[in-house]
């Protein structure tokens, strides 16, 4: 039997009044949809592409990850899916459950057109654990008009632990553009997570634009039906077009564990995380949210531009945070989408996966944050095989033998005795892509480029790198820059690809630590983890030759000056999904 505190239930009593509109059984209302669709066929059995251990559904499109949240023990997935084909349209809210963030269970769509508030598709949104535990999902809906437009959810039944239906409240849409509001109706989407100030008043943003000044847009609430615009956002910035999928939580300045979303507090800072619909980059911020005016302040040199940190320098968009309440840490899902062509999506008959569950922390500098996979990943872990501290001289390559290289983790440690022959930073090289770009796997150098081959043939003629490179600073010879790179200008002999070079510089010092390297590979995809998680990047990788039993991993060192490696690489077993 359900125990509800007064609060929850006075609220749902308000609902109930009011009739609460259940969703139906079946998603049949898919009138003047996004987009035409195109045909696919069914994704093949033995497709060497598919994933092993991220989250994919068996076919069709997939994009952002949506109100993610852990109840009763059970965590829950809800992402964008379009159950009709691989292209983006007829948007609902798919559902999978997990017990461990690894396995997934697959059930019915939890919210689909079905009000006249969202009949034109079921967009993107979040979770909140109301008081006495009750989950809440704020989601935008695309009303009969286009217009943006923003809608609740609650789960029906409170003592299924899986939630498997939801109903929605009849006073749909709660928040709305307006002449009086000002707010662009085609620019106003995805809201937050709710918090809860000290004066018992919700709040959360949504993501807006004036012009090309993106918004957070700030709401506030007593009742969560109710909600009244601020006069003013909670932060904006100049030129940055379109603010998609914000994020906005607190972080621990003293502890590793999680925060609440509603804790504030002197040992917590706050992260804005902002998704740019001009650029389809991502950047967060961290800074200082003051309670009493509701404005977030970045610290000083935080921005939201290429000058800016990112959770992720590859592919990777639309992220969302969960306060993991079972065990106390926060966790990153976010969106991974393709390299192949629309039409090879077809021919694969799916599009879309999320990125490993990341569990997610303030570095100690207390300047940016340090991201890992979950550590329920590594009971997939097998047949480790340990790279011993051994010399990779330079201009060397040795295959790493003894595991399933298209389906592996690797982690590993590179150490280098003497770092006075790097070569300086040019002064000008301030974006970390065109280095990369500009200095590829195959332009050798002193200390660098090392790392590995990934998803390669056995002539390399495709292949993956990812690798680092050290520079002297322009300004101390002294000090070092690290460059993380992943090549992809290698990875397929079919030219329909997107082979985009990544990179990212790494906040770490070589003189004083090792530096680390570790890499989720799976399939068409690796995913790259530099400096204990300072710095990542994802990529998707389609190779013709190096595919199933045909993939190799290589350690290489193309630069002059030897380096130490060591560290183990896991085959990994195939997770349960969907």
């Amino acid at each position: 039997m359900m125990l509800f505190s007064l609060w929850q239930f006075c609220l749902l009593s308000l609902l109930l009044s009011y009739g609460v509109v259940e969703l139906q059984a079946s998603h049949h209302v898919y009138s003047n949809l996004q987009t035409a669709q195109l045909t696919s066929t069914h994704p093949k059995a033995n497709d060497p592409y598919r994933t092993g251990y991220h989250f994919q559904p068996p076919q069709n499109w997939i994009n952002d990850p949506n109100g993610p949240l852990v109840y009763k023990g059970i965590y829950h997935l809800f992402y964008q899916y379009n159950p009709k084909g691989v292209v983006w349209g007829n948007i609902v809210w798919a559902h999978s459950t997990s017990t461990d963030l690894v396995n997934w269970i697959p059930h019915e769509a939890a919210i689909y057109p079905s009000q006249q508030s969202d009949i034109n598709g079921c967009w993107s949104g979040s979770a909140t654990i109301l008081p006495g535990g009750t989950p809440a999902m704020l989601y935008t809906g695309i009303n009969p008009q286009n217009q943006q437009v923003q809608n609740l959810a609650f789960p029906k039944n409170l003592s299924d632990p899986y939630l498997r239906e939801w109903v929605k409240v009849p006073q749909n849409p709660l928040m709305a553009p307006t002449q009086v509001n000002q707010i662009n109706a085609s620019s106003f989407r995805d809201p937050t997570t709710a918090w809860l100030g000290p004066d018992k008043r919700w709040r959360l943003i949504i993501g807006s634009k004036r012009d090309q000044r993106g918004l957070a847009i700030l709401y506030r609430s007593k009742d969560f039906i109710h909600w009244t615009k601020a006069k003013h956002p909670l932060h904006s910035t100049n030129k940055n077009g379109m603010w998609e999928c914000p994020d906005f939580f607190p972080v621990s300045k003293t502890s590793s564990l999680g925060l609440d979303t509603s804790t504030i507090g002197p040992t917590v800072k706050h992260v804005l995380k902002l998704s740019l619909d001009n650029t389809r980059k991502e950047y967060y911020t961290i800074g200082t949210y003051n309670i009493s005016k509701d404005i977030y302040i970045p610290d000083k040199g935080s921005v939201e531009s290429d000058l800016g940190l990112r959770y992720d320098y590859g592919k990777f968009y639309a992220s969302k945070t969960f306060f993991d309440s079972s065990k106390n840490r926060r966790i990153l899902w976010g969106w991974i989408n393709e390299s192949s062509s629309v039409n090879g999506d077809i021919k694969k008959g799916w599009s879309g996966i999320q990125a490993i569950p990341r569990t997610i922390v303030l570095d100690k500098s207390g300047k940016q944050l340090v991201q890992w996979p979950v550590v329920e990943l590594e009971k997939l872990r097998t047949n480790e095989v340990k790279l011993p501290n051994n010399m990779l001289k330079g201009g060397s390559l040795h295959e790493v033998l003894g595991v399933t290289a298209s389906q592996a983790d690797v982690e590993v440690a590179f150490e280098m005795s003497d770092l006075k022959k790097a070569e300086v930073l040019d002064p000008s090289w301030t974006n970390a892509q065109l280095l990369c770009s500009k200095k590829g796997v195959s332009v050798k150098g002193s200390l660098g480029p090392f790392g590995f081959f990934v998803f390669s043939s056995k002539d390399l003629k495709e292949s993956t790198a990812v690798f680092y490179r050290i520079f002297k600073s322009h300004r101390n010879y002294n000090k070092y820059v690290v460059l993380m790179c992943s090549d992809q200008s290698r990875s397929s002999l079919n030219q329909d690809n997107d082979m985009t070079t990544y990179g990212a510089f790494v906040n770490v010092d070589p003189l004083r630590e090792k530096l680390t390297l570790r890499s989720l590979i799976d399939h068409s995809i690796v995913e790259s983890f530099g400096g204990k998680g300072k710095a990542c990047i994802t990529a998707r990788v389609y190779p013709t030759l190096a595919v199933g039993g045909d993939t190799h991993l290589y350690a290489f060192n193309y630069g002059s000056e030897n380096v130490t490696i060591s560290g183990s690489a896991w085959s990994l077993k195939t997770a349960k999904i969907n």
